[in-house]
């Protein structure tokens, strides 16, 4: 395991890349859920520098709060509800590029402006969680961030799904 993150600069795209090649590294061996959203939570917040960044746990038929970077948020989030339950319930990224616009969006923090939320999926391709982040800026998230935010969570995850084959 990895345990020095370097922040490269350059073009969106080439921070990702360089931080999923880390990402890779620091989660190698590592095969305990919570310690894996920990440590990538954390390595999001260190690369870009966002909000709030974290993770909600499916539990019944609740979003329950996991690891995460950032002010105190909301602790559990039904079904289809807000944009962390609606990327849950449509098992797929929502990309928000002004939360006061998406209808029944829930603010956990005032300062949120843009979001995007990335379902977390099992061997079975079963959602498990959301990845959800937050910036303070409209318009901070796109398609590109969607795609790299997906390969992340694919990642991150691989280590449990290989655990449990």
């Amino acid at each position: 395991m990895a345990e020095t993150l370097v922040i490269e600069a350059g073009s969106k795209a080439e921070r990702y890349a360089s931080l999923e090649r880390q990402l890779v590294a620091l989660l190698d061996g590592e095969h305990d859920e919570i310690a894996r959203m920990a440590n990538t939570a954390a390595a999001l917040q260190q690369t870009f520098g966002w909000l709030w960044i974290g993770f909600y746990r499916v539990v019944g038929e609740q979003l329950v709060l996991g690891p995460f970077q950032g002010p105190i948020a909301c602790t559990r989030i039904a079904f289809g509800k807000g944009v962390c339950g609606g990327a849950w319930a449509r098992n797929e990224t929502l990309v928000v590029p002004d939360v006061d616009a998406f209808p029944g969006h829930i603010a956990c923090s005032s300062l949120s402006r843009s979001e995007v939320v990335v379902p977390l999926h099992d061997a079975a391709g079963k959602v498990t969680g959301v990845l959800d982040v937050d910036s303070t800026e409209l318009a901070t998230f796109d398609q590109e961030d969607g795609y790299w935010l997906e390969r992340l969570m694919a990642v991150m995850t691989a280590a449990k799904i290989e655990a449990t084959v």
